[in-house]
């Protein structure tokens, strides 16, 4: 499930590229947000899922909320000042997040050696991936490197507020509609006071990319992530996000013929590796005995 998660979410990449012909950055995020929301409504309302409950979940549901619409400000802003590359790079520093953030904050989710390996080997996968970007930034491009980095903390540090409050407890689809509707507010809002030029041109195709990012990805996709993030653990979903520019890159190379090198083969493998190593089952404790006292190995 997190592998179909990821694909849709790296032919996202793409959908975004193509509705920015079209739309300016935030404004299409808050479109996204704006359609979305109005999905789960509908969808809550005939299924007889209640979006509001006196649960105690609304402040932090409020914060989870702007977290989620400064991702995407801070990653969209971003990538106007640096390239898609190195914004990927810095993009996927989140999971890193994530892993320390539930080692600190969510009890049971602990950072083992072998979780960190596999993080580390899957991210150099990432990096090798996007070895062309590898390279002293400008100015203005480390002005886009940090707000992409401020973008993942703002995405891992969502995860671990999910995983650490009340909102574990709620449901997905409440979790979700505290994200979709604070950021639908948040992000036209800010397209507008900061001057952006909008909806400049609304062709088939346009919309038709928007639609996808409405539908699959906002509504379908980060209803089942969260689903996901409220019964298993942090560090072991975020390892999988790895593969999101991996599917991102190969869309890239089949809808819009951009090209792809033989090094997103040993990137795969390493994303792979380290998924595995997160994941693996613990081995069992068992006890010795050592000078006659008892040692757990």
């Amino acid at each position: 499930m997190l592998a179909l998660l990821c694909a849709s979410w790296g032919l996202s990449q793409v959908a975004v590229k193509i509705a920015g012909e079209g739309i300016s950055p935030a404004m299409q995020a808050g479109l996204r947000s704006i359609g979305s929301a109005v999905l789960l409504v509908l969808w809550a309302r005939g299924r007889g899922v209640p979006l509001v409950e006196r649960d105690r979940t609304l402040l932090p549901g409020i914060a989870a909320g702007l977290l989620f619409a400064g991702e995407f400000l801070l990653v969209f802003t971003g990538l106007t000042f640096t390239t898609a590359s190195r914004g990927v790079i810095f993009l996927y520093t989140a999971p890193f997040v994530t892993a320390i953030g539930a080692h600190l904050f969510v009890p049971g989710d602990r950072l083992t050696r072998g979780r960190s390996a596999g993080l580390v080997i899957a991210f150099a996968g990432i990096v090798i991936a996007f070895a062309d970007a590898l390279r002293l930034p400008t100015r203005v491009e480390l002005v886009g490197d940090l707000l992409c980095l401020g973008g993942a903390v703002a995405w891992g540090a969502t995860t671990v507020l999910i995983k650490a409050s009340r909102l574990r407890q709620a449901s997905a689809v409440r979790t979700l509609f505290y994200q979709l509707g604070t950021s639908a507010v948040v992000l036209p809002v800010f397209a507008l006071a900061t001057g952006e030029s909008g909806i400049t041109r609304a062709t088939p195709l346009i919309i038709g990319a928007l639609a996808y990012q409405i539908i699959v990805v906002a509504f379908a996709s980060y209803a089942v992530w969260f689903w996901l993030v409220t019964r298993y653990p942090a560090s072991r979903l975020a390892a999988f996000t790895f593969l999101t520019p991996i599917f991102g890159v190969a869309a890239g190379g089949i809808v819009l013929g951009e090209p792809i090198g033989p090094g997103m083969v040993i990137a795969l493998a390493l994303i792979a590796g380290g998924i595995y190593l997160v994941n693996r089952p613990s081995r069992p404790v068992r006890e010795s005995t050592v000078a006659g006292g008892r040692m757990q190995e």
